[in-house]
């Protein structure tokens, strides 16, 4: 067998280091530029080296150097050559920035904002198609992350802005080895491939670290040989001292518990007279315990508090602010700790408290490894495993995330060497010494996920046959290493009968499976047609699995019990983490919950986004990591039930649409449809609502009802504070009061079986409102900012089918036309329309119309 392998190419040779003159600031030539880098006199060598290329050129190019190299100024080079080329009028000031990780994209904003937010409108994407298209069209420097990019980009046959990018910035482009480096590899291929087709030159800088193939990627981004800088991991403006300790003990949190001692040691080694030392460890727990316990060594040994740098009187004054206890306590003696679990203000403090130079010790749960910047002296990673609950068993970090942590160990102006202690399961020591000291090489994933993108292409039209899929394809990383690295992407050889077969085979599976999920057809065997619920998919970017399982599970007699199962049943929910302890927990909510789930599999990923729904519909706090998981939950369900109506309109079903709908305000409130409404409001408890329920004057039911109510009736009754009461009254400015009217146009001609057009006006009271616009939803209860929306619903009354429906938005006033097909029978016929909000409970409105339907053909 192995006679048959086909060993991967030779890498081409790292790029050298040269000894250059140090580039002063003053090489921008042009004050106000020279301003933004006035803290440093000039540029690293890294910096200089790739200066001219990115400032003075137009060539793409590919910056490969460790973490902590100052790439991300590189990338600034070239931001300002577009910035400088826009005021000539040369070309667009259009810059779009893609960070793979949310956080960074996070931390980019936040920076970029401060530092270009004079001379360029910085704007980061939200995910949601209408409020991004916006900011799309007036943002001049555009951060997204891959996913947002993707589902905006896919349309750019009809999106202006999207052809007009000029300079595309790719950040850590070694992940597109990583799990969801599949879209990073999408979105890139399409920019080249939008360039090709427009004849308009985008320009791409992508950054990342030490590659071992950085040939293959320069050229796949269409940079030349003196636009590839690929700088060896050791060459670090900020040298670093790298150790790494075996611990030989086989049980995991056996090994944690015998790491904190020589992490305690590394620290009183490595970080002498104060200087910075952060600790990564695996979770959130162990940032907790390990952060008692460097306390505990600490006033064992030290006999005081070594690591407390500020005053304990001045440190009291901050800890004032502080949520967590223990935090408070391990704050005290100089140790601070940072999760996903702490609130936002507890995680700016330490974050604070630490770059400050008030603390010297940071422990940080792994995942903080990326968008916050948390430079040291020293760093120890203890621990290069974690828990992965879908393996049941404990993993690896990715060799990306290890080279993020080492990175954390550079304070470029501050230190001449930055110190790193790995501490690893004995028998992992070599395998790191290895990786660690030579650039990896990244291989494409894309093969795994292909379906997704290929549905999307073929909804746009990009892909209308067989021959569009393998050309689509050509553009790809995935290509250029198919031949490289055959074995990989199972390959039998490399001659191009072998990779147009495999390229032909690989089409051929992605297009029956999309085909038998009725997401494509596939006419005479070679031409390609989007169906309805490929359509839906793309549009709402979702995967075809999940739209092909809502298809199939949903009936016309799915009550809310079943609409919810079926939500949570998504494959977007499949990549929920399950971590050791949770299943327990996972089975109480359950256990309490208003819908039972039939067999219930606790570990099962599913089932927790379903008992996490119905725990937010009910209001119970989860706290740790189930908020997070719950987060994501919510943040996706939109996407999700968006999608659903549209499958479930598709198929005429008028009550099953409708409890959809009211899913959907249940999601963004956090509320059962069966709540009070009045929960909605800022301040309500159930006993309040329930107050005013039995009010004896008259029962407040809607929140109309009350609005109606002088302020002081209002006081009397609810007996809240007045800055409370004020709270209420902003959220009745907000409430949607629409008043609705609507027309059959043909009036009194309409023939059976003919096309009914009823024209709909809705008019909204904006009164009240500030600067006369429709803000964001009031939903304290919802992970982000989120923007309106409304559904305009046509139902036959005796039938229950849903004839026509309309997704709207609404400000102050919209006009909507609404087509269906009058009955076959003549008669006088009754219809319902509905006006439906996709945010709020208690503001939709129902009435019913009748038509005269005469016989067909008659006078």
């Amino acid at each position: 067998m192995i006679r048959h392998l086909i060993l991967p190419e030779k890498y081409a040779p790292p790029t050298e280091l040269l000894d250059l003159q140090p580039l002063p600031v003053t090489a921008l030539r042009n004050a106000r530029y020279e301003g933004l880098y006035s803290a440093f006199k000039h540029f690293n060598p890294i910096q200089t080296q790739v200066f001219t290329v990115l400032y003075n050129s137009d060539d793409s190019v590919l910056v490969a150097a460790p973490t902590g190299s100052g790439k991300t100024i590189c990338a600034e080079f070239a931001i300002l050559r577009n910035h400088q080329k826009a005021v000539s009028g040369e070309t667009n000031m259009r810059v779009v920035y893609i960070a793979p990780i949310e956080a960074l994209a996070k931390e980019r904003y936040r920076d970029w904002s401060k530092k270009f937010g004079e001379f360029a409108r910085v704007v980061e994407l939200t995910g949601e198609t209408a409020a991004d298209l916006k900011l799309l069209d007036k943002g001049e420097i555009i951060i997204s992350t891959p996913e947002k990019w993707d589902a905006l980009s896919r349309r750019w046959k009809q999106r202006k802005p999207v052809q007009q990018v000029s300079l595309f910035i790719v950040d850590e482009l070694h992940l597109i080895g990583s799990e969801k480096g599949h879209v990073l590899e999408i979105v890139v291929s399409r920019m080249r491939r939008i360039s090709s087709h427009i004849g308009s030159n985008i320009r791409i800088v992508a950054l990342s670290a030490s590659l071992g193939n950085a040939k293959d990627l320069g050229e796949w981004i269409g940079a030349t040989a003196h636009g590839l800088f690929n700088f060896p991991p050791a060459v670090r403006p900020v040298p670093l001292e790298i150790h790494i300790q075996g611990v030989d003990i086989a049980n995991f949190e056996a090994r944690m518990q015998a790491m904190a001692k020589p992490t305690y040691t590394a620290i009183t080694q490595h970080a002498k007279s104060g200087k910075p030392a952060l600790v990564f460890v695996p979770t959130r727990k162990h940032a907790r315990l390990t952060a008692l316990d460097l306390c505990a060594y600490s006033s064992a040994e030290g006999g005081g508090t070594p690591f407390l740098l500020g005053s304990q009187d001045e440190m009291d004054t901050f800890i004032g602010g502080v949520n967590e206890e223990t935090l408070k306590n391990t704050l005290r003696c100089g140790v601070g700790y940072l999760h996903e679990g702490l609130s936002d203000l507890d995680q700016e403090l330490v974050t604070q408290l630490f770059l400050g130079g008030r603390i010297q010790v940071c422990v940080a749960s792994s995942t903080m490894c990326w968008g916050r910047s948390l430079p040291a002296h020293l760093v120890v990673v203890m621990g290069t495993q974690y828990y992965d609950g879908r393996e049941s068993a404990h993993t690896d970090y990715p060799i990306t995330d290890l080279l993020q942590m080492m990175g954390h160990a550079s304070r470029p102006l501050q230190d001449n060497s930055g110190k790193c202690v790995i501490l690893c399961h004995a028998p992992r020591k070599e395998y790191y010494k290895k990786f660690l000291f030579e650039a990896f090489p990244v291989e494409s994933h894309l093969h795994h996920f292909l379906h997704d993108h290929m549905n999307a292409e073929v909804v746009v039209g990009v892909v209308e046959n067989k021959q569009d899929a393998v050309d689509y394809l050509t553009w790809t990383f995935m290509y250029r290493r198919l031949n490289k690295n055959p074995n990989y992407y199972n390959l039998q050889g490399v001659s191009h009968r072998h990779l147009s077969d495999h390229l032909s085979e690989l089409i051929e599976t992605v297009l029956n499976d999309l085909e038998s999920s009725k997401c494509v057809a596939v006419e005479e065997d070679m031409y390609l047609k989007p169906l309805n619920l490929g359509l839906i998919a793309a549009y709402y970017y979702i995967s075809y699995t999940t739209i092909e399982r809502f298809s199939s599970m949903l009936t016309q007699k799915t009550k809310m019990k079943g609409l919810l199962e079926i939500l949570a049943s998504a494959s977007e929910y499949a990549e929920l983490p399950s971590r050791p302890g949770e299943e327990e927990y996972i089975e109480r909510l359950v256990r309490h919950q208003r819908f039972s789930i039939d067999k219930p599999k606790y570990g099962d990923p599913h089932v927790k986004a379903n008992a996490l729904l119905q725990s937010h519909f009910a209001r119970h706090t989860v706290v740790g990591n189930l908020a997070a998981d719950q987060r994501e939950i919510l943040l996706s369900a939109h996407r999700l039930l968006l999608a659903m109506v549209d499958v479930i309109s598709s198929s005429g079903w008028l009550t099953l649409a409708l409890n959809a709908m009211e899913l959907s305000q249940m999601v963004t409130q956090g509320m059962w449809d069966r709540d009070s409404v009045l929960l909605q409001l800022p301040h309500f408890t159930r006993d309040l609502a329930r107050r005013c329920q039995e009010n004896e004057a008259k029962p407040i039911e809607s929140i109309f009802d009350l609005a109606e109510m002088s302020i002081d009736e209002m006081r009397d009754l609810l007996q809240l504070s007045n800055s409370e009461l004020q709270d209420v009254v902003q959220f009745f400015k907000r409430f949607p009061n629409v008043d609705m009217t609507y027309e059959v146009r043909e009036g009194d001609d309409v023939r059976a079986g003919d096309n009914v057009t009823l024209q709909v006006t809705l008019e909204r009271d904006m009164t009240n409102l500030p600067n006369s616009e429709v803000g964001p939803v009031h939903a304290p209860r919802f992970p982000k900012t989120k923007e309106e929306g409304w559904w305009l619903v046509v139902g036959d009354s005796s039938t229950k089918q849903l004839l026509a429906i309309k997704r709207v938005t609404l400000q102050k006033r919209a006009r909507v036309k609404l087509e269906f097909t009058a009955a076959a029978e003549p008669g006088s016929k009754d219809y319902m329309i509905y006006l439906m909000s996709d945010s709020y409970l208690g503001c939709d409105q129902e009435y019913e119309f009748t038509v005269d339907i005469k016989e067909a053909g008659g006078d």
